[in-house]
């Protein structure tokens, strides 16, 4: 499967970028997941470095200054942890298996990172880490972005509920509805806000809420979630019964087969990408630097989760 999402999906039409401090980064996180617990054996070790936040991280934000692309490093790999507790370990099988652990991480994002608060008890390393990515991205001192963040982490938090009530009654949604939930549940938005903190050049609350950037913002997300999918397929389909993934939402929609299934997802990754290249041009012509600026980023993930697919073996 993994060949086919190869030879099936374009390849996105931008500059592959990488950080020049990607190794010394890896080696940040790394320290900070294993001083926050997260990595408390040899297989969570093991499936951490299969997944490589810090390549992600360095191709998705290649001219950050090299603390606030540990941010976002340190935040993919929150985020990859506790997919893995969801999908690898279980947590995730039911809803009332994950709901108290979703109520204390909410209870952590509800601090907004304040450094006059005590460190949370109760909720785990991965409490402790959230705690520890949200006051990191306070001392940034721009208030918009920070509540921008927790207000995506929630989303994302109670999307990881319905995934798992899906799981629990072994339902495959439609093809609309995962598309929908899936900007949620894949992590991205958070990433695009810690990728905009490292950035100053940036549009303002404004001009970030224009109708053509906010649909060009989520069509980018859209793009970064299929493009996973197409490459872990083939592994999901292997393991424990899920049905959260595009090619198996057409299959169970349409009753095609997983051939023509795997080709018609492709086919709609194609069609977003060039649909959002030749909408991406419209509003580089018409923006100003900050708009210009805010493209860059996203043109940026496109072609680093197609990049890192290629070469992580997270989904081998």
């Amino acid at each position: 499967m993994r060949s086919f999402a190869v030879s099936a999906l374009r390849e996105p039409p931008f500059p592959a970028r990488r950080h020049a401090a990607v190794e010394l980064v890896a080696g940040a996180s790394l320290g900070w997941a294993r001083d926050l617990g997260l990595v408390g054996t040899p297989d969570a070790l093991r499936r951490l470095g299969g997944a490589s936040p810090a390549e992600l991280a360095a191709r998705a934000c290649p001219d950050a200054p090299v603390d606030r692309l540990c941010l976002l490093s340190d935040l993919i790999t929150w985020l990859f942890v506790l997919d893995d507790a969801c999908d690898e370990d279980g947590l995730a099988a039911s809803p009332t298996r994950l709901a108290p652990v979703v109520a204390g991480l909410l209870t952590v994002l509800d601090r907004h990172g304040d450094p006059d608060v005590p460190r949370p008890t109760g909720s785990g390393p991965l409490g402790l880490a959230l705690d520890d990515l949200c006051r990191r991205a306070r001392a940034r001192q721009r208030p918009t972005l920070l509540l921008r963040l927790v207000s995506e982490l929630r989303q994302y938090l109670l999307a990881l509920l319905w995934e798992a009530a899906n799981r629990e009654r072994q339902r495959v949604p439609g093809v609309a509805e995962y598309v929908q939930m899936r900007r949620h549940t894949g992590g991205v938005a958070p990433s695009f806000t810690l990728t905009d903190l490292a950035h100053d050049a940036l549009p303002g609350a404004g001009r970030r809420a224009d109708p053509a950037l906010t649909a060009l913002d989520a069509l980018a997300a859209d793009l970064v979630c299929w493009c996973n999918d197409l490459f872990s397929y083939g592994k999901e389909r292997t393991g424990e019964w899920d049905g959260h993934n595009l090619v198996a939402t057409i299959i169970a929609e349409g009753g095609q087969d997983e051939q023509d299934a795997l080709h018609a997802a492709a086919a709609r990754f194609n069609e977003a990408l060039a649909g959002y290249a030749e909408r991406e041009a419209v509003l580089a012509a018409e923006g100003d630097e900050g708009v210009r600026a805010f493209l860059a980023t996203r043109r940026n993930w496109i072609r680093a989760t197609y990049d890192w697919s290629l070469a992580a073996t997270r989904y081998a």
